[in-house]
């Protein structure tokens, strides 16, 4: 595998590389079999702490006396960290290390790097802080928290913010673009989660580094959650068990999340993307409606498909990582369904915006204001753009209709539930997929006929020749939106019939891969 990537991906082909190559292997081979576990860690430290120096220093042009310190010094504490650690310290000292190096992959400048460990490091203090001192408590918490939102603010927020001021005002500030690091959203709530829960004493403070730096970079949660909070790791950072049942059971978890990903959202977001091809003007009300179905899909599966592929990758390391998605499409209301969908985010903005602004206790009127702050909140923090303003603001109307109004209804009559929702969730999702209101206008207009617009040329079986293409995806989206595959795999989870059948959907999926039919998952830009 690491020939692999240093041959192949990193196209390192020069004899002198694969001189050092054979030579860093041979000394692993010999190491094996001489050092006791210490010395052998350390070997693998210094062999993979090379291979970072060679393409920091060679390909991104690092070679600069303050970098070559930062480098040397890391390199430092951890082959002392290797050395000193019990075996579960250096379990987490791989796990921290290596998700750096993954996420360094994604976000490639330095700085952002070097801020994500900032913030790893201050959060880690702050903590130390909340938790030893009598007086400043609360000061040390509202400068946690105020230091993890400014940076949120100024990357995904500031050119939106600025960009209004000069719209409103009629000023003309100087507006940068500025790219957003991956996952700021996701590691910051974390961090505001862990010391929000060591100020309620709901948590004690992470004494060790390496402990909290595995736990906040975790990667297959750290790009894109589900968000897991502190108190919910805290016991398998210290002691977890690895097993053979635990390895098979989160390599299945994993491929099912890939097959969603790859073999059912992938394919049927080819209808939303020949659609946006087209040109929302030059389409028929019936495609206009297959298309938002087929978004609703494809933002499912894309983002289920990442959740459960982080949990089984957790799995495997041997943690259990929070369910984030309960078949949220069979929801008969949309209250309902943000209690199945996205559920670790829910969970947050409930313990750490709603229940801290007083939830349901200070009366009706309260209440209503604590929901309306949540959900701009909700719709915001997916973008910064006002269709997520207006999409938060959307669902807070639909879901204090439901508690006042309609909600037990809809409980009641089934059907009639299960109805609603069919026209609500695309609806919705409409809103927050296209950003632009005048595009939004004309697609809207698309999915209601009789209101007035303007005509292109529409073809009338334009839907016929898409539903052709796609109908076998929707089938699939529709069934594997039900409780029955997830029925249907607990009573077949361990037979010969299941493990034939991923390993084929894993077959299948690096093939799509293979031939470049995958698309980034759809959660990254937020």
């Amino acid at each position: 595998m690491a020939g692999f990537v240093v041959f192949h991906v990193l196209k390192l082909t020069s004899l002198l590389n694969i001189l050092l190559f054979l030579a860093a292997v041979f000394w692993l081979l010999f190491e094996s079999c001489t050092a006791n576990e210490k010395r052998y860690r350390c070997v693998l430290i210094t062999i993979a702490s090379a291979v970072a120096g060679y393409v920091l220093f060679h390909d991104h042009g690092l070679f600069k006396p303050l970098p070559v310190l930062l480098y040397l010094l890391a390199v430092g504490f951890l082959i002392m960290q290797a050395y000193n650690s019990t075996r579960i310290g250096y379990q987490n000292l791989i796990i921290f290390t290596g998700s750096v190096l993954f996420y360094s992959f994604g976000v490639k400048k330095p700085v952002y790097i070097a801020l994500f460990l900032l913030t790893v490091l201050l959060n880690f203090i702050v903590a130390q802080f909340i938790e030893n001192s009598r007086y400043t408590k609360k000061l040390w918490l509202i400068f946690g928290i105020l230091f993890n939102f400014w940076w949120l603010i100024f990357f995904k927020y500031w050119t939106f913010g600025t960009e209004n001021i000069n719209a409103l005002f009629h000023q003309s500030f100087t507006v940068k673009n500025i790219i957003l690091p991956i996952g700021i959203s996701f590691y910051t709530f974390q961090n505001v989660s862990y010391i929000i829960d060591i100020y309620r004493g709901k948590a004690k403070a992470e004494k060790n580094l390496v402990n909290y730096g595995a736990y906040i970079t975790m990667f297959p949660q750290l790009i894109a959650g589900p968000i897991v909070t502190f108190d919910h790791v805290a016991k398998e950072l210290k002691s977890r068990t690895h097993t053979i049942q635990k390895v098979e059971d989160g390599l299945k978890t994993f491929t099912i999340g890939l097959g969603y990903k790859v073999l059912i959202a992938n394919q049927i977001g080819g209808l939303w993307s020949d659609i946006s091809m087209i040109g929302y003007e030059s389409i028929s009300s019936r495609l206009a409606w297959m298309g938002i179905f087929a978004y609703s899909f494809q933002l499912y599966f894309d983002f289920c498909g990442y959740s459960l592929m982080a949990i089984g990758l957790g799995r495997i390391m041997g943690f259990e990582l929070p369910r984030n998605f309960d078949h949220p499409y069979m929801s008969l209301t949309m209250t309902e369904f943000w209690r199945r969908w996205h559920m670790t985010l829910g969970s947050w903005f409930k313990d750490y915006i709603y229940i801290p602004l007083g939830g349901n206790r200070k009366g009706e009127g309260r209440m209503v204001f604590n929901m309306l702050v949540v959900w701009l909140f909700t719709g915001l923090w997916h973008g910064a753009s006002w269709n997520f303003v207006l999409w938060g603001l959307v669902l807070f109307l639909i879901i204090m209709s439901e508690k006042f109004w309609t909600g037990k209804t809809l409980n009641r009559i089934k059907p009639l539930g299960h109805l609603y929702m069919l026209v609500i969730i695309p609806v919705t999702w409409l809103i927050f997929a296209i950003t632009d209101f005048h595009e939004l206008g004309i697609y809207f207009k698309r999915l209601l006929p009789f209101l007035p617009q303007k005509t292109y040329a529409v073809m009338d079986n334009d839907y016929a020749v898409h539903w052709a293409k796609y109908w076998k995806y929707f089938a699939l989206g529709l069934l594997f939106s039900t409780r029955l595959p997830e029925i249907v795999y607990k009573k077949i989870k361990h037979s010969i019939i299941t493990a034939v059948l991923l390993i084929i959907v894993f077959c299948m999926a690096v093939y799509c891969m293979y031939q470049g039919m995958d698309d980034p998952f759809m959660y990254f830009r937020f």
